[in-house]
């Protein structure tokens, strides 16, 4: 899958955008319809440890799924973010089920 990564604020690793594509990836197991996904990576500047934000939007054949996640780490807002989007598309392919 086709993944579009920008960093805001910082300029990310080679680890962090593997680690990325890697988890990206996955989602392709559940919904192979993925057409792309543009991932955004962002360093909030507050006091909070909090502070990194993931958002991601995933396109498949006429919608749009869009993921907002803030953790302490990249790794573990991708991580949610993805699980968050694995189970929307999960629904999106049971309810294509339904009406086929």
């Amino acid at each position: 899958m086709k993944v579009n990564a920008q960093s805001v604020n910082f300029n990310a690793d080679v680890k962090l955008i593997n680690f990325l594509q890697s988890r990206m990836d996955k989602l392709e197991n559940v919904y192979d319809k993925v057409i792309s996904s543009d991932v955004y990576l962002k360093v909030e500047n507050t006091s909070s440890k909090e502070n990194k934000i993931v958002e991601i939007k995933v396109n498949v054949p006429r919608n749009k799924f869009v993921v907002k996640k803030q953790c302490k780490s990249f790794e573990e807002a991708v991580d949610s973010a993805c699980n968050s989007l694995e189970r929307k598309l999960i629904k999106r392919k049971e309810k294509l089920r339904l009406h086929a």
